[in-house]
């Protein structure tokens, strides 16, 4: 398994190995810091199968998960991983949120900061609207989901994923596939694997295919069967159809006929290929239950026992200066 020279807790000259006070993005991350999260994550992972964890680092702490754009798997995994740690935690769900009688994004900042807060964890329907809380407030801040701009926890996961599986990174193929234009999950798992050496491939029918994507580092393809020729591993991504407004694609149909994952696809194509999916999954469309299903191929519910431990890494670290742990404060 590849690691990185920088062992977790370790400094490196000018300050801490991981010197953000937020985490918004994997853009701005240098490969180092990116793998000094993975490494954090390693330690939870054995933690989290133990009957009790009696690590509660974060106790005393508050962790308010303000989510304004509903998903339960990510609410659900950081709500565990904090109390995993000690905090105590809350959620703000949108529907009960005082942005629906017309508050603003600014005025919710501003409420969230008034309580005293020790971390706050953002989701939102709006690209940068993370950003813009986490420039008002006075803790750490971890971006959930920020329309189509970033989710950097998935990237994080899914990447820690693929190490522990192939034994590392650098120059896997990995293949991204599906519904490319409105993905936040792409945007952060190219910026993350390309970080990270990986050869990084994508396909989508044109009409979801990000314009300019390559100047990420990617190579793009609208062939299904050219792309994961001979890939590592497939990641498979939903049709989000709650972002269309137009037919981007003829029909559930024709989509799967071209870009569904089967297992005589896989099996032809990527014999050896690891398959992931950050979920929820379109069983028959973008992904067959034969190849999500399947016990060696997939590791898709790995990829959700994985992003509870990179969410405890990440609450650990970005509270390490706030709770005084030396080298941090």
């Amino acid at each position: 398994m590849q690691r990185s020279d920088h062992r977790p807790g370790t400094l490196i000259p000018g300050g801490a190995v991981f010197p953000h006070r937020h985490l918004t993005g994997i853009h701005g991350l240098e490969p180092h810091e990116i793998t000094f999260l993975l490494d954090e994550a390693e330690q939870w992972i054995e933690a989290n199968r133990a009957p009790t964890t009696a690590d509660k680092r974060l106790a005393g702490l508050t962790q308010i998960n303000a989510f304004f754009e509903n998903s339960t798997r990510t609410l659900l995994s950081f709500e565990i991983a904090g109390k995993r740690l000690g905090a105590d935690v809350v959620n703000m769900h949108a529907a009960q949120s005082s942005v629906k009688k017309g508050e603003t994004l600014i005025d919710t900042a501003m409420t969230l900061n008034a309580m005293r807060a020790d971390v706050i964890v953002i989701r939102h329907m709006s690209s940068g609207a993370v950003r813009l809380i986490a420039d008002k407030v006075d803790c750490p801040v971890l971006n959930a989901g920020d329309g189509r701009h970033e989710h950097p926890t998935q990237a994080l996961l899914d990447a820690l994923t693929i190490r522990r599986r192939l034994g590392g990174i650098a120059n896997k193929r990995v293949v991204i596939c599906g519904d490319l234009l409105h993905s936040r999950v792409a945007r952060s798992n190219i910026l993350a694997l390309t970080a990270l050496a990986a050869e990084v491939r994508v396909c989508a029918p044109s009409t979801l295919m990000p314009p300019e994507i390559e100047r990420m580092g990617v190579t793009a393809f609208t062939d299904f069967d050219q792309a994961i020729a001979h890939a590592d591993v497939v990641m498979m991504l939903r049709l989000q159809t709650e972002r269309m407004s137009g037919g981007y694609v003829p029909s559930m149909r024709e989509y799967h006929l071209r870009y569904g994952l089967t297992m005589e696809r896989l099996e032809r194509y990527a014999p050896d290929a690891l398959v992931m999916h950050p979920g929820p999954m379109n069983r028959g469309v973008e992904i067959d239950s034969a190849v999500a299903d399947h016990v060696e191929r997939s590791a898709i519910t790995e990829q959700v026992a994985m992003g509870v431990a990179v969410r405890m890494a990440c609450l650990d670290v970005l509270t390490r200066r706030s709770r005084g742990v030396e080298g941090w404060a």
